[in-house]
């Protein structure tokens, strides 16, 4: 009997254990949530806790105040988002924003919002959900004339609708690409000012490398900047003078500028099959101008900067499809055969441009009008194989004084018409007559550009 009515006691007891227990679930499930403040939770940070306005998608975010205890379900845009009920407090809590959270394709009513759902109640919370921060990978047109057109491609560029030059100069006319991948404004009259392009959007602020309209370390731009070399010329010969210079063919306002394979060599048949050192055109040498010392260029790109971070850039115009032949060459020096990829030239102070291979396939190239070629330092054949073996760690000032020990300093580019295998796809060059025109050489500094979402930390390059 006593067994009996120890047992009846224990039931009576859980039975009013669980009934407070479930007094206290019902309690917790009506109590009504309140959010205080949310918080970037970021060990890597500056302020590893921080107050925040926004957030962006990969984040986590610790959400403060009330009556979180029972919550069942937290969409953010829309989006039933997963969180560990480990990590809930009656007020606080901590949750991931998925990456795969809709931002701009989110609807109205549930763009920007965190919506906490209980079984007995629940609450909206406007709050700015970002992307991830938007980033910039190349310009168009990096030295436009008044009222050309300048495409700005990244990622995250969303609704982009304020656009400041260097100088301060705001831009009006923008066009936004809905995917985020560009934007794009035509150039205003009277820019002077060098530097980086700052744009804002949806998904915050983004900047340009700043080469933006920078022709301080110019090299030859065919117009009194710079001084062209030539020598032993002939009327079918390779070497390039000013008078096989051109007038600007999208008048556009540029001046003079090189067609690379001028009409004299691509008049009749064209230019053969297998010729290396088609063209060539060169700066001065040694001694014969101050623009041949580039330690000039120290005040605009410190010696130090390393080569991934400074580049050579010019411009290129191409009405009619270049395609299936041919391609550029570049010299440090004047110390090469102009015998193009897979010749002895390959892997040296050199780099070349095949503009028809992309991503492994050859595919039709043109240009509407003038566009920029950014060729980094570190993509010239010697000094990418001293990175990738990690010997050393090359600077501006390496190739600056590579330049000083030079017999003959002249930079150069020329045209080969070679075989040869680019990009995992193998050439077999063929007759070209194809009209190529460049301008603007010039040296620029190219390092990437992050902005923090925060004052207090610096931006990262």
């Amino acid at each position: 009997m006593k067994n009996l009515k120890y047992i009846w006691l224990l039931c009576l007891a859980l039975t009013t254990v669980c009934f407070v227990s479930c007094d206290d679930d019902d309690a917790q499930d009506s109590k009504p949530i309140k959010i205080t403040q949310i918080y970037l939770e970021d060990y890597k940070s500056a302020v590893p806790d921080r107050p925040i306005e926004f957030a962006r998608l990969g984040q986590l975010i610790r959400i403060e105040g009330s009556g979180f205890l029972g919550m069942k379900k937290v969409y953010i845009n829309g989006y039933n988002t997963f969180f560990n009920v480990a990590y809930v407090a009656d007020n606080s809590m901590l949750i991931t924003i998925d990456s795969k959270t809709p931002v701009v394709d989110a609807t109205e009513d549930v763009r920007n919002k965190i919506h906490l759902v209980k079984s007995g109640a629940d609450l909206w919370h406007d709050f700015e959900i970002r992307s991830a921060a938007p980033s910039v990978s190349y310009i168009s047109n990096t030295l436009p004339q008044a009222e050309e057109k300048v495409t700005v491609y990244g990622t995250g560029l969303h609704e982009t609708s304020k656009v400041t030059l260097p100088g301060g100069i705001e831009v009006t006319n923008i066009e936004s690409d809905e995917d985020g991948e560009w934007y794009s404004f035509k150039m205003p009259p009277g820019v002077t000012a060098s530097g980086s392009i700052y744009s804002e959007g949806a998904n915050g602020t983004a900047a340009t490398p700043a080469y933006f309209n920078d022709s301080n370390c110019m090299i030859l731009d065919f117009d009194g900047k710079g001084k062209q070399g030539f020598w032993s010329w002939s009327e079918t010969g390779s070497m390039i003078n000013d008078e096989d210079l051109v007038n600007d063919p999208k008048e556009s306002g540029r001046g003079k500028c090189l067609q690379i394979v001028p009409d004299r060599l691509l008049s009749g048949s064209g230019v053969a099959a297998g010729k290396p050192r088609v063209t060539e055109c060169w700066t001065v040498g040694t001694g014969e101008d101050e623009s041949v010392d580039w330690t000039r260029m120290y005040s605009y790109i410190p010696e130090t900067t390393p080569l991934t971070d400074v580049a050579f850039q010019f411009d290129i115009y191409v009405p009619e499809t270049w395609i299936g032949t041919g391609h550029l060459q570049i010299c440090l020096f004047n110390n090469f055969n102009f015998a193009g990829i897979g010749s002895d030239d390959d892997g040296q102070r050199t780099a070349f441009y095949v503009p028809y291979i992309q991503n492994g396939a050859v595919v039709p190239f043109t240009t509407e009008g003038w566009q920029t070629v950014t060729i980094p330092f570190s993509e010239f054949g010697y000094y990418k194989k001293e990175l990738e073996e990690g010997t050393t760690t090359p600077t501006f000032k390496t190739v600056v004084e590579d330049r000083l020990a030079a017999k003959y300093q002249n930079f150069g580019v020329g045209f080969v018409n070679t075989d040869f295998t680019f990009g995992g796809v193998d050439i077999i060059s063929t007759i070209f007559k194809t009209k190529v025109y460049l301008d603007n050489w010039r040296v620029v500094p190219c390092a990437s550009v992050t902005i923090s979402d925060f004052n207090d930390e610096e931006s990262a390059e």
